[in-house]
């Protein structure tokens, strides 16, 4: 009987067509093997597989396969898979500080030290400043906009205008204290109403925060009951988080799965029209309530730039389509990665009460309980700055950066990089590299402050990156952080309930690293 089975399995070779088909399939996948190989001189890495390469990190050998599959910990709801930056992290062990997986047949180039993102970001910035067409990406920003978009000329004078168009609206200077400040008044009125209990800080946070840079770009606020205002901010953090937690990611591979009708492909569909929705409603009151002589905010200026355009070049990039995609860099990434970094903030305040008494005594000393912080009191609160400076190490909110291209073929390292290679910053795992920073896992603001208690600036704190595609944000970011840190700090004492689960420090990650859910008590000082 087994004969007689192998024997018609080999009747197909006895057949010359049959013969033949399987000669032309054994060619095809040679020319295959031969055009999909790897170029020489790439850094080290994990075996792509074909036609998918390192996609899907289950694919990935031995030890590290089982650290994605299961979590190290045991979260709030179970076991969950090791999130992207941590695993990187981790690989960076086995295959050296820089290393490459393939998403297909492109290489992804990871760096994971701060000499090679130095060397890339800065020395090398022409090369690897530009963005690479991620397909779900290009789908939602349609490669315009400030943070997504291609490197070149459009990119450079659409940021130079947007830049030099908040600095006139306060960005880094102290006329744009008085709006911080005012906000922080109704974050206090919000915390208050709360008294002893336990309560949720993102809406709040959030809220406030986003309403700094509404004033700047809408020239107004928003009422925190403002049920559609509270919507959107909700929408942008789903999305965020979905297009990188949930099966949309597939779209990077598949991009027509984006329509599909159903999960959270359509959810993503429905964020991106009412979102959509939002913004535009935004500039056409403007547009219809302009006013030439007198410019309310960054939309009305960048309208006026428009006419201006128009007179004198038909090609411009300037135009209402590309203010929508500037409008939402500024409100989807100035809100969420503020408002991370302030949560983070505030969650580690409350499980670290020393470090909290001694902030609090660092702000009796130089504003007292009743004058308002202001931004020249940063130089006479060194331990309070080197504590925010802290929380960002810890976290970096955006945990591997806004990926980069390498827009020609050069060599990284002694590395070969070709041209089109996507490039990860692990601004996680400079942040947490033990070559540089002592008990890199230990949260200790004293690491920022010299043997006088002075600050010390580090190079190698970089948690808005840095080069040519340093967050546009930053010195708002910073202004934000420290007034508002300052503010709630002179005003409550935070505390992480008794009997509260701790929440998994490795935060949650999609676009940028938020904290896990949680409550705290603010009890009014």
């Amino acid at each position: 009987m087994a004969c007689a089975g192998l024997a018609g399995w080999s009747w197909p070779l006895r057949d010359p067509v049959c013969c033949a088909l399987l000669a032309a399939a054994g060619l095809l996948l040679g020319l295959y093997w031969l055009l999909s190989r790897p170029p020489r001189g790439l850094p080290p890495g994990p075996s792509p597989w074909p036609l998918v390469g390192n996609f899907g990190f289950a694919l990935l050998p031995g030890p590290l396969r089982k650290r994605w599959l299961l979590s190290e910990r045991a979260g709030q709801g179970g076991s969950r898979p090791l999130a992207p930056h941590l695993l990187l992290t981790g690989m960076a062990k086995v295959y050296g500080s820089v290393f490459c997986l393939f998403v297909g047949s492109r290489p992804m180039i990871v760096l994971s030290d701060f000499e090679a993102v130095r060397e890339a970001l800065v020395s090398q910035a022409e090369v690897f400043s530009d963005r690479p067409s991620i397909p779900i990406v290009a789908m939602l920003t349609k490669k315009k906009g400030v943070v997504f978009a291609p490197y070149g000329p459009i990119w450079r004078q659409q940021r130079k205008f947007s830049h030099s168009t908040l600095r006139h609206f306060g960005l880094g200077k102290h006329s744009l204290e008085p709006k911080i400040i005012e906000e922080l008044k109704y974050v206090k009125e919000e915390m208050l109403r709360y008294g002893k209990d336990p309560f949720n800080p993102f809406p709040i946070i959030s809220n406030s925060v986003s309403n700094v840079i509404c004033s700047m770009a809408f020239g107004r606020r928003f009422d925190y009951e403002d049920i559609e205002f509270k919507t959107m901010l909700s929408l942008m953090s789903r999305a965020l988080e979905i297009s990188v937690n949930s099966h949309v990611f597939l779209v990077n591979i598949c991009p027509w799965l984006y329509y599909l009708p159903f999960g959270p492909f359509r959810e993503l569909r429905q964020i991106e029209f009412d979102v959509t929705a939002f913004l535009k409603k935004i500039i056409a009151q403007h547009r219809d309530t302009l006013n030439r002589e007198n410019p309310r905010d960054f939309i009305d200026m960048y309208l006026l730039q428009v006419e201006e355009e128009r007179k004198s070049n038909s090609e411009s990039s300037f135009n209402e389509d590309y203010l929508f995609f500037i409008i939402g860099d500024l409100f989807i990434a100035g809100t969420d990665t503020t408002t991370n970094t302030l949560l983070w903030c505030l969650l580690y305040m409350s499980l670290h009460p020393e470090v909290q008494e001694k902030v609090h005594a660092e702000i009796e000393v130089v504003t007292g309980r009743d004058r308002a912080p202001s931004l020249t009191d940063k130089a006479h609160m060194p331990f309070t700055e080197a504590t925010i400076m802290e929380v960002q190490r810890m976290t970096v909110v955006v945990p591997l950066s806004v990926p980069r291209m390498a827009s020609a073929t050069a060599v990284l390292r002694g590395y070969t990089i070709p041209k089109g290679s996507v490039i990860v910053p692990n601004l996680w795992s400079v942040h947490r590299d033990p070559n540089i920073w002592e008990r890199p896992d230990d949260f200790q603001p004293t690491r920022f402050l010299d043997e006088n208690g002075q600050l010390i600036k580090r190079e190698m704190f970089i948690p808005f990156g840095i080069g040519k595609r340093v967050c546009m944000g930053e010195q708002l970011a910073k202004m934000e952080l420290f007034l508002m840190f300052v503010n709630l700090m002179q005003n409550f004492t935070f505390l992480y309930p008794d009997n509260a689960t701790k929440p998994a420090m490795e935060g949650r990650f999609g676009l940028t690293l938020a904290p896990y859910p949680f409550n705290i008590i603010a009890l009014k000082r």
